[in-house]
């Protein structure tokens, strides 16, 4: 489904290796929806835009207020790529009535977007994308998780080669996940702790059959698969290393390993693991999540435009329709 819009979707980052897909993938679900892919590299942009057709470039600073950008600029959307530390973005999503998506923040960052929308409710809709690569993780468990009449633990590891980070705005980003906070976010019984000791890493199998050493990370999975499932023990852990194609000699791929253990509808006890692989890395499906972010928010899938909020993908996004899309796009997917 598309339809014509009066203004485009500004592309913050639409210029860099997940902005540039993001716009593509838009591009390809949305033949008639303008973009506009906005960055300091204007000429850069360009050839983004050029490459995908009924896109323009636009100067964009998201570094100072108002974006350096014109006053008769008009947008229906703004999805963004890149840390948007001053919140010069959202503030501008908000004075002019726009939906905003963002999937650069930790878990230990989500105090300044959601005062902005604490002293602003009514001023424009805001997804916090932040989960592992937009959602690639938390809309599969949930799928999964209608097996189950209860769930006791939820534990997904997240594979990331390190041929696979993308451009400077996406080590910027890992390099900061992973620093500034001295522990991830994790429940265990039942409580919210920040892992150290013995829950700052655990042994995982990867999709090869290897053993290999995660350590405890949390992006916005842990708090969208808390409230959406009740399971009392959840983390998420990340392996930053090889992967398991290119152990086999072949390129990068991106792997996410769920495992979920708790009642299944009989009441006998069910555990159960998944395998995801894309063959091409995190960036598609960072640019899917994006992608069905901004559908989502404008109304062109799944129901109306959004109203001013402050949401997370699952309150929005039909979970079994983002896993259709992942295999639409190439990921594979099977229970071992």
């Amino acid at each position: 489904m598309s339809m014509q819009h009066p203004a485009p979707v500004l592309v913050i980052g639409g210029s860099g290796v997940v902005g540039a897909q993001a716009a593509a993938m838009l591009r390809r679900f949305h033949p008639s929806l303008p973009l506009v892919i906005g960055g300091r590299d204007r000429a850069k942009a360009g050839r983004v835009a050029a490459a995908i057709g009924n896109a323009s470039a636009m100067h964009v600073d998201i570094d100072v207020a108002g974006l350096a950008l014109s006053e008769d600029a008009r947008f229906s959307a703004i999805v963004v790529f890149v840390k948007d530390a001053a919140l010069h973005a959202l503030d501008y999503a908000q004075r002019h009535g726009l939906p905003h998506v963002s999937v650069s923040s930790g878990v230990f960052e989500v105090g300044p977007e959601m005062a902005r929308h604490i002293h602003r409710p009514a001023a424009a809709p805001i997804l916090m994308a932040s989960n592992w690569l937009a959602g690639a993780a938390t809309f599969p468990t949930l799928v999964f998780a209608r097996d189950f009449r209860r769930i006791d633990t939820i534990a997904i590891a997240a594979v990331l080669d390190e041929e696979d980070m993308g451009g400077p705005a996406a080590y910027a980003d890992f390099d900061r996940l992973t620093t500034a906070a001295p522990h991830a976010l994790m429940l265990k019984d039942g409580r919210w702790l920040w892992a150290a000791g013995d829950d700052a890493a655990r042994n995982v199998r990867d999709v090869g059959g290897n053993e290999v050493v995660a350590s405890a990370y949390s992006p916005f999975d842990v708090l969208s698969l808390a409230d959406t499932t009740g399971a009392p023990n959840i983390r998420f852990d990340l392996v930053y290393g090889q992967s398991a194609s290119r152990r086999r000699g072949e390129p990068f791929s991106t792997e996410i390993i769920i495992e979920i253990d708790g009642e299944g509808a009989d009441g006998d006890r069910l555990a159960r693991r998944y395998e995801l692989v894309h063959p091409e890395g995190q960036a598609p499906l960072t640019a899917l999540g994006a992608t069905l972010a901004v559908e989502r928010l404008l109304g062109l899938a799944g129901g109306g435009p959004v109203a001013p909020g402050l949401y997370l993908p699952e309150v929005l996004i039909e979970p079994a329709y983002a896993l259709r899309r992942m295999r639409e796009i190439g990921t594979t997917m099977r229970q071992v």
